[in-house]
């Protein structure tokens, strides 16, 4: 690359940087017969709040909407104003349409984004809105009609030329019905709900005896999470690729595309890193697929931003159409990161009647852009998703290359309510390996405690061979699971867990006696300052401790370990702390404390930053410990004492929460919606028993092996803490 091609580069990308700051529109609104002055965002969490971040810089007024359970959150407290809409249930709050219109009757709001999600694709509510005179910040209602519905989106792909899966698409919805259909189409076949997205309600149904569950499940979450069951099917490609379309079109009739992204990499049929552009296509290849994405906006005169998904087939090299997102993607921040271009902005302007800023020659394109999606999830238990309090929240810092996407502060809880995700890390990077390096430094660095996170996962995931030569395609987690997750006992990198770990414990015993030692400086009585010094002052002897903590080694059967840690105060201020091995010397420690949680340690001659993070759960301190590119957590089940050798200490009983062996207990916190046995059946080994909904996500409960069922006491409607018992098997 020359030098001068270099320099315009890096100039595009300031300009790509500066975009939340700066309007990029050299347009005014003079020309506009109405003027957006205030808009009510029919939304929550971090797709509200980025839309409040935009709507400020423009100087519009912001009205954020709230069920019960969001009372205090961050979108709540950005906005200028806020209107409880209903309680937590997503069905009597954010999707309660006549609520968040009388929110913009009363406040006097000109327009309604609706965000993603929720009533983003509703055809009724932006209809609903044109009858009242609001804006609706998004496609026209017959667009949304159009392309929201799946079934009548293919018909029309299929009018228009556009390639399309083999499957069926039609209004019929008689079970025996599908069977027949899907028995045409050939298994292994994918149902899909007709309305919506996110990956709720789809099954992967490899063969005829799989397809009822798989179907009326299908139908059920639907409806949970989007009000409707209708269902379509289609051929289950073996090896897709998932590579999306942004697209953007004015109420003047032009539409430009913004680039592709792919999506490849999903759990549970939902994406968690996406990317733009996508890897490995050829450029006559991203030709193609931006203009049938175009073609297929104008079959609907679509205007706002929208998205074009196409699943392409690595084996054949083909794309065909999947569907439309008539709505602002969760992932549309990467595509602003490689076209300098703030697509909120774009989305309220275009509302407002103004044209689009750039033809299609003139949209720009810069580097690479990666998206993480941080979630609350427990992917030891196949990702399902978990509820808690942020004890620690600690974002990595944002730079001109890197974005956080967030809806939740330190302290927040994660309820069962809403979807599990807590941010989305955005980097950008001159090209791919660059963006990619610059990923896995911050999420090394993205601290979160109090419930578990895929952030580590992630980590593997991006750092894994075939992810770093863009090697992706949708089934990329179950391809490479061996290398992805920890299956049995790994002796070596049980060793190597077990060496790391006793650091990080040593740091954290010299971090916590720094800390302690301090706080009972300032407490002590002036005539015994100098028993509480540092070091505290003995005579005869140096000052000991030791505390025991708990870990868990994901490479070892074993389970929880205990860890006993000996610490002495040595004359100069540093601490001797030694692990319980005789044949280990033990680690000199000095630590310097600079503010609640951080702290400067030197130990083996090298000069550490460190974070610890701690707080309370089930009488059981929970200790976190970040540095360099390691994060460690520990449990405490006592008080810690400054003691001397020959003092005793009496320590309290373990806190052991068991059940009997056939004990089957809640995989995640959630709502009973079906019981599907009776208290002392008979159950055979796999059968379901009951399921679970949290998030707009269905778990089944099945029968863990054969016998009869006990103690079944949940009924429908009941909510369910993660880890209760809820029946028991007996022969």
């Amino acid at each position: 690359m020359s030098l001068m091609a270099l320099i315009l580069r890096r100039k595009l990308h300031t300009k790509n940087l500066i975009f939340q700051q700066t309007s990029l529109y050299s347009t005014s609104w003079h020309n506009n017969s109405q003027r957006i002055e205030k808009i009510v965002i029919a939304n929550r969490g971090e797709i509200a709040c980025r839309i409040i971040r935009t709507a400020k810089r423009l100087g519009i007024r912001t009205v954020a909407v709230y069920s019960d359970a969001d009372r205090d959150s961050l979108h709540v407290k950005s906005a200028d104003e806020a209107f409880r809409i209903g309680p937590p249930p997503a069905r009597f709050s954010y999707l309660n349409s006549s609520a968040i219109i009388d929110v913009a009757n009363k406040s006097g709001a000109q327009a309604i984004h609706p965000g993603y999600g929720f009533l983003s694709e509703s055809a009724e509510f932006a209809q609903l809105c044109e009858d009242e005179n609001l804006l609706f910040i998004g496609p026209p209602a017959s667009a949304i009609r159009d392309m929201g519905d799946k079934s009548a989106s293919k018909r029309i792909m299929g009018a228009a030329g556009v390639p399309l899966v083999p499957g069926y698409h039609g209004d019929e919805q008689d079970i025996d019905f599908m069977k027949l259909e899907a028995d045409k189409i050939g298994y292994p076949i994918l149902i899909k709900p007709t309305h919506g997205g996110g990956g709720k309600g789809m099954r992967i149904v490899q063969s005829p005896n799989e397809f009822t569950d798989a179907f009326l499940g299908a139908q059920r979450e639907a409806a949970a999470s989007f009000g409707t069951s209708t269902i379509l099917l289609e051929k289950y490609i073996t090896k897709p690729r998932h590579i999306e379309v942004q697209i953007f079109g004015d109420k003047q009739g032009n539409i430009i595309h913004l680039y592709e992204r792919d999506c490849s990499v999903q759990r549970r049929h939902q994406k968690i890193i996406e990317e733009a552009p996508a890897p490995n296509v050829s450029s006559d290849f991203r030709s193609h697929l931006g203009q049938a994405a175009i073609s297929a906006a104008k079959a609907v005169n679509y205007h706002s931003a929208g998205t074009v998904e196409f699943i392409v087939d690595t084996l054949s090299g083909q794309f065909h159409f999947m569907e439309m997102n008539t709505r602002l993607q969760v992932e549309h921040p990467v595509t602003e990161m490689i076209v300098g271009q703030d697509l909120v902005e774009w989305q309220i302007r275009v509302a407002n009647g103004e044209p689009l800023p750039l033809t299609q020659s003139d949209v720009p394109f810069s580097g690479h852009a990666f998206e993480a999606r941080i979630y609350a999830e427990n992917v030891p238990k196949g990702f399902l998703p978990a509820t808690g309090v942020l004890h620690r929240y600690c974002p990595v810092t944002v730079t001109s290359a890197v974005r956080v996407e967030t809806g939740v502060e330190e302290g927040d809880t994660v309820s069962m309510h809403y979807d599990p995700m807590i941010a989305k890390l955005v980097v950008w990077g001159q090209d791919r390996l660059s963006a990619l390096i610059k990923m896995k430094d911050c999420l090394s660095k993205f601290q979160v405690a109090g419930l578990p996170t895929n952030i580590d996962f992630i980590i593997k995931l991006a750092s894994h061979r075939a992810f770093q030569n863009g090697e992706v395609e949708t089934h990329f987690i179950e391809q490479y699971k061996d290398d992805l997750f920890v299956e049995g006992a790994n002796p070596i990198s049980a060793q190597e867990a077990d060496s790391s770990a006793k650091h990080a414990a040593s740091i954290v015993a010299a971090c916590i006696c720094q800390t302690e030692l301090a706080k009972l400086k300032d407490k002590a009585p002036g005539s015994l300052h100098l028993w509480y010094g540092n070091p505290p002052f003995r005579v005869h002897h140096f000052a000991k401790r030791t505390m025991d903590l708990e870990w868990e080694n994901q490479y070892s059967n074993s389970g929880s370990n205990l860890l006993t840690v000996s610490i002495t105060y040595l004359p100069d201020g540093k601490y001797l702390v030694e692990t319980g091995e005789s044949n280990s010397p033990g680690l000199e420690i000095q630590v310097t404390q600079l503010s609640n949680n951080d702290y400067r340690v030197e130990v083996d001659g090298l000069s550490l930053k460190v974070c610890l993070a701690a707080y309370f759960k089930d009488q059981i301190e929970h200790i976190h410990i970040w540095y360099g590119d390691s994060q460690h957590h520990f449990k405490q089940r006592m008080g810690l004492e400054i003691h001397d050798d020959d003092e005793t200490i009496d320590k309290p009983a373990r806190v052991a929460t068991s059940y009997p062996s056939g004990t089957v207990i809640a995989p995640m916190a959630g709502l009973v919606v079906k019981v599907l046995v009776k208290d002392g059946e008979k159950v055979q080994e796999g059968q379901p028993v009951l399921v679970l909904e949290a998030m707009k996500m269905e778990h089944v409960v099945k029968a863990p092996a054969n016998g009869f069922v006990s103690g079944l006491e949940v009924k429908v409607g009941q909510s369910v803490q993660d880890g209760i018992k809820l029946f028991a098997l007996k022969d």
